[in-house]
């Protein structure tokens, strides 16, 4: 699975794979390790923290301790102020009832619910700005795919990319009525302000870069997104309010280009 921080939306991954180069590249880092990547699945961003105490700003997120999956997501995390967390799902819901840990993300409303986290919280703070996308695909052994015929192998492409695109739909439906689920059950929602989450991407983009510059592989694919949203940004932009999701103001593309040289 792929995610991003406060970077790529859904629709945005769907774009990069199909048109702008994401499945080629996919396939270029999995074949250095013998396997071919066909992308199925795509989510919107995830829903955000669970808390018993409101989170509503930045300063409300000094000194938490918060599960958090994610490289990139727990250094954005400290540079907020808060404690990254880890721990397998499975082990949230009693974290978060016996009090070790002070919030938690998990996945996309339907499936926070699922989880029964409206019984063990009272708020809910988003967007989930730690997880603004995430992709799901299938690894297959390299020579285990050459060894298929033609026929086959277009087969599974095609079945994947028609699971991309109606998995968007899907989970988009299944949060709006698990939304609706968490607001009847009494749990208080909140959203943060423009204004910190502009913070939230100033820093968000520093972290991009110190990770794209540790890593050849990573700044590579960094550089192909950044390269994407400039390019998409000239229509996105032209055609809002009607277009597809947003512009991010990103990280410096530049920086990250001098990484992935």
């Amino acid at each position: 699975m792929l995610t991003t921080a406060s970077l790529f939306n859904a629709i945005d991954y769907v774009n990069w794979i199909e048109q702008w180069g994401g499945a080629d590249l996919y396939n270029e880092i999995y074949g250095k390790f013998g396997m071919v990547y066909l992308p199925y699945g795509v989510t919107n961003n995830e829903s955000g923290f669970r808390t018993n105490e409101p989170i509503v700003t930045l300063e409300d997120l000094q000194g938490k301790r918060l599960r958090l999956s994610g490289l990139e997501q727990g250094r954005l995390l400290e540079k907020l102020g808060g404690n990254q967390v880890s721990m397998a799902g499975g082990e949230i819901y009693q974290s978060l009832e016996r009090g070790v840990i002070d919030g938690a993300e998990f996945s996309t409303p339907n499936v926070d619910y699922s989880g029964g986290f409206h019984q063990v919280t009272k708020f809910w703070a988003t967007p989930g700005w730690h997880q603004s996308a995430s992709v799901f695909g299938v690894m297959i052994n390299k020579a285990s795919w050459d060894a298929l015929s033609p026929e086959t192998q277009e087969d599974l492409k095609i079945a994947a990319q028609a699971n991309l695109i109606w998995s968007l739909s899907f989970t988009e439906k299944r949060a709006t009525e698990a939304y609706q689920q968490f607001k009847d059950a009494g749990i208080e929602i909140t959203r943060y302000d423009d204004e910190t989450l502009a913070r939230v991407q100033e820093l968000a983009n520093e972290v991009i870069i110190e990770t794209a510059c540790e890593n050849p592989a990573s700044a590579k694919v960094y550089l192909s997104q950044l390269e994407y949203l400039a390019d998409y940004a000239k229509w996105r932009d032209a055609s809002a309010p009607f277009n597809l999701g947003r512009s991010p103001n990103g990280p410096d593309i530049e920086a990250i280009r001098a990484c992935a040289n």
